[in-house]
């Protein structure tokens, strides 16, 4: 079983695909080799999603080729 990610002294930074708008706003941490923690940034203490660095690098690349 995995235990849960400790997210309480991640770093996070705004998502260079976030426009800066009020409804677009996806933050990431770095620094967690082979995932990729992601979260709203409206909502910082909600919870955050966690992605395999693989499946958020397609997703991200898939999201760019679609704008």
């Amino acid at each position: 079983m995995n235990r849960p990610l400790d997210l309480s002294t991640a770093v996070w930074r705004k998502s260079s695909y976030s426009d800066g708008g009020a409804s677009n706003c996806v933050e990431v941490a770095d620094d967690y080799p082979g995932l990729v923690p992601v979260r709203d940034s409206k909502a910082p203490q909600g919870p955050a999603l966690v992605f395999g660095a693989e499946p958020w690098a397609a997703f991200v690349n898939n999201v760019g080729e679609a704008m």
